[in-house]
């Protein structure tokens, strides 16, 4: 499997290839239109970024990362959701302490817990735990729906301190908590809940091939197939390759005409352009990919790689607050408007060769031009980009794409990405 640092050049070279547009088909029924107000703000996602991210969390990985774990418990503990697993023995000494909970008799019978924890490999000494997810949860109001349930989801974990510098992963992804912790304590106050249940879970081990995630969906609180949507998002607070770009990528909806109608349907806030990516070249390389793998709808929402990923350059203080609390009310919202909706999304597989990816590559490359007086462009790169943008329009004017069209889209995307990004 690639590694993160891969998979992430992976995805932006890839994932322009499989641009899907904002556009529904002509036959479907628009569900009901969605408000953002009341928004989730940049001052109620700035707390959750700036204390994950900083120094004392020692970049969320080893023993520090059990504060973060605690702090993510604490919030969902007063949203008043409910515990989602049944895993840990009351005579865990540990895991009571992390749970705030006490080990009142000892005899190891399992009780409810925020926490799922992730087995390692057999020692001499017994099967030591590599780590924790977290999760919890809102049961559905409608009694014939609640059986349902979407899950919204992002890792907690990040690389730790090497050479005595902190990987602090403010974007890498305090961001992606920050959402998950907000669309939590939105769903838990509103007055009236919504019709199927909303799981929320913090994955542990992301940086490390998937486990986290992985675990969970071979080891779910339920059978899998009563997961109708996973939603997750990874660094959705900076910009790719940071460009001045008021853009979400958001792969996964190609697979299901639904989540398009949704998407429609919701719209996104004002000053977001939300870019549909295809998935179909780039692999399960996120937590989406144990779902996928499944054939479970899903969602992945990301801004893109920037130069301080994987560095200890991510620090809360490049974090674009603003952007990041308007990913975090689209998603509030679409879950919500998921969650509500008479019929899930359904599993289908993704068409290709839609005159939505130039549609949708056509807009990259005009932000590209806007954007030149922030972020010149050399005379090489202004070439390739004016070329795309040209060739795209004309694939859009003549309304059909051929197979060379769209091998050439795919080669032109992976050149923008090396030679721009």
């Amino acid at each position: 499997m690639l590694s993160r640092c891969c998979w992430l050049r992976t995805l932006t070279c890839f994932a322009l290839s499989s641009l899907l547009s904002h556009q529904s088909l002509a036959d479907e029924s628009p569900l009901p239109s969605v408000t953002f107000e009341p928004a989730i703000r940049a001052a109620e996602m700035r707390p959750h970024i700036e204390f994950l991210a900083e120094p004392k969390r020692g970049g969320r990985a080893g023993a520090a990362k059990e504060e973060a774990r605690r702090y993510i418990i604490e919030r969902f503990t007063a949203a008043k959701l409910k515990p989602l697993f049944r895993e840990l023995p009351r005579a865990s000494k540990d895991a009571d302490a992390v749970n705030g909970q006490e080990a009142a008799n000892g005899t190891g019978a399992a009780e409810a817990s925020y926490l799922q924890p992730i087995p390692g490999a057999v020692t001499p000494d017994g099967v030591p735990n590599m780590g924790f997810n977290v999760g919890a949860w809102l049961p559905g109001s409608d009694p014939k729906l609640a059986d349902e349930f979407l899950i919204v989801s992002a890792h907690y974990d990040h690389l730790g301190v090497h050479d005595g510098q902190v990987f602090a992963g403010a974007d890498d992804n305090a961001s992606g908590v920050a959402m998950l912790l907000e669309v939590a304590r939105q769903f838990g106050a509103a007055e009236i809940k919504p019709k199927r249940s909303i799981v929320f879970v913090a994955f542990d081990l992301e940086e490390h091939l998937l486990w986290g995630s992985r675990w969970f969906a071979a080891h779910p609180p339920w059978p899998i197939e009563q997961v109708k949507l996973f939603i997750t998002a990874d660094m959705i607070g900076r910009s790719l390759g940071d460009l001045p770009l008021p853009t979400v990528f958001l792969l996964g909806s190609e697979h299901a005409v639904e989540l398009k109608a949704a998407l429609d349907a919701v719209g996104s806030p004002p000053k977001l352009d939300v870019c549909r990516l295809g998935t179909d070249l780039i692999g399960t390389r996120s937590d989406y990919g144990p779902f996928r793998d499944r054939e479970i709808p899903f969602l992945f929402f990301s801004t893109g790689e920037h130069p301080d990923y994987h560095t200890p350059r991510d620090t809360a203080d490049k974090i674009d607050y603003e952007k990041a609390a308007r990913i975090a009310s689209l998603i509030l919202k679409l879950t919500r408007h998921v969650a509500d909706a008479d019929q899930p999304p359904v599993w289908t597989a993704a068409a290709t060769g839609d005159l939505d990816e130039p549609r949708a590559l056509l807009r990259i490359t005009t932000l590209l031009l806007e954007a030149e007086k922030q972020k010149p462009l050399t005379s090489t790169q202004r070439f390739l980009v004016t070329n795309v943008r040209n060739r795209t329009r004309q694939i859009l004017k003549a309304e059909t794409m051929s197979v060379d069209d769209r091998t050439w889209l795919i080669r032109m995307a992976q050149l923008l990405m090396l030679s721009v990004f």
